[in-house]
């Protein structure tokens, strides 16, 4: 197969991108309750874009707690506040379930720090830094791959912002929803290449 993509793309041609943003409906789950509800329409997805983020430490040798866990399609996000819930066996059992896809980028850490919450197995998860290297790209990075893959830049302004913040704001959703919606995309957009 001749892969189409670029093997490399610089900061500098990544800026002279548009930028893209998640446009779907984003649902904040703040309370089991709201995670009780939201599951069922979760686990009918074949695919979801997957990420987490944490709250920034700024002590060296100190990280903080996994803060969010996002799930998303092309209609829909939803953010999952775990400072909030902590495990929730519903939830675990999603994530071990090999038959809904989970894709993301730079898995290793996000699965190591939901490990850190409750023991899991995890289950039909698709590292997209390794999907690509199949197309010849050879840049990691959730930026750089977006560029290459989806032909537009994504902000990482809000990325170092609070995710334990008592209301996440606007701009931290949109960030949110539109990190995992990205990997959402690649992946489907490499799958219709390969056809």
């Amino acid at each position: 197969m001749e892969p189409h993509f670029r093997q490399n793309i610089s900061k500098e041609e990544v800026m002279q991108l548009p930028l893209g943003r998640y446009e779907g409906s984003i649902t904040c789950i703040e309370s089991r309750r709201d995670l009780r509800q939201a599951l069922p329409e979760i686990a009918r997805q074949k695919v979801l874009g997957f990420d987490t983020e944490t709250r920034p430490s700024f002590r060296k040798g100190h990280t903080n707690p996994l803060a969010l866990v996002q799930l998303a399609t092309a209609e829909r996000a939803w953010l999952i506040r775990l400072n909030r819930l902590g495990y929730h066996e519903a939830l675990w059992r999603l994530l071990a379930d090999d038959r809904i896809l989970k894709v993301g980028i730079g898995l290793q850490d996000d699965l190591r720090k939901l490990q850190e919450i409750h023991p899991l197995v995890p289950g039909g998860f698709v590292e997209l830094q390794e999907m690509v290297r199949e197309y010849g790209i050879e840049d990691a990075s959730l930026v750089k791959i977006t560029a290459q893959v989806l032909g537009f830049r994504v902000s990482k302004s809000q990325q170092l912002s609070n995710w334990e913040a008592e209301k996440l704001s606007e701009k931290q959703q949109v960030y949110a929803a539109t990190d995992a919606w990205v990997c959402y995309e690649i992946y489907h957009t490499l799958k219709h290449d390969r056809r």
